[in-house]
């Protein structure tokens, strides 16, 4: 039977839920407090596209403004910083305090301490709060919150995918600016109410690891009408 060892808690704000982190022989995992699994350091490939495929489609990288919504075990921002310029800079928002300091610590060490580069901004708090109050801000909006449109751990990121949260999003934007969205499986429900907010949206599927095994999804939305 495979040991793990419980090195955090957190209560996730607005719920009545809370996350753990374990560390395994050789990996980690953050976990609901029924044992549902939401992460591992060893199964990260859809968290790094959804940092790397947004950046690539930039005309310009050297100075993005790029807003990661979740910082998760910290791929997809590291992805995001693998990409972009010595200009740029990416604020991560996470609404959890606990998650960003697990990434200062030991589960940092699985993305290479992206938290340490100098072009990152952390904000603490709710994305679509910030998204709110954004205007024409940034190039890259990447969003990995909950499990996607399908809602797992809070019933109030259900905002993020409703038209108003879309909106808000594409406001958020700088013109041509791409907005990506993850998700743990397909939604035809949303692609259907991204492509009727007028968008070009791009469904990419990506194995969690390897080349083989589950596939999440990433959705690419192009603001470019």
């Amino acid at each position: 039977m495979r040991h793990w060892e419980l090195l955090g808690t957190a209560p996730i704000p607005g719920t009545d839920d809370s996350m753990h982190l374990y560390k395994g022989k050789d990996d980690f995992s953050i976990k609901l407090k029924g044992g549902y699994e939401l992460m591992n350091t060893r199964k990260h490939g859809s968290e790094d596209a959804l940092g790397q495929l947004p950046c690539q489609r930039l005309k310009n990288t050297r100075s993005a403004q790029v807003l990661v919504g979740g910082l998760g075990m910290g791929f997809t921002l590291a992805a995001v910083l693998a990409e972009v310029g010595p200009e740029a800079v990416v604020t991560v928002a996470e609404l959890v305090p606990e998650v960003v300091e697990w990434n200062r610590g030991p589960l940092g060490e699985a993305s290479g301490y992206p938290l340490n580069d100098p072009r990152v901004r952390v904000h603490p708090g709710d994305v679509g709060r910030l998204l709110r109050a954004s205007r024409n801000t940034f190039d890259v909006i990447a969003l990995d919150v909950d499990n996607g449109p399908a809602g797992l751990t809070a019933k109030a990121n259900d905002r993020l995918y409703s038209i108003d949260g879309i909106n808000a999003a594409q406001e958020a934007l700088r013109p041509g600016g791409i907005l990506a969205y993850w998700s743990a499986a397909p939604d035809r429900t949303f692609n259907e109410r991204l492509r009727r907010c007028g968008f070009d949206v791009e469904e990419v599927r990506v194995f969690a690891h390897g080349s083989k095994g589950t596939r999440h999804v990433i959705w690419l939305v192009s603001l470019e009408r």
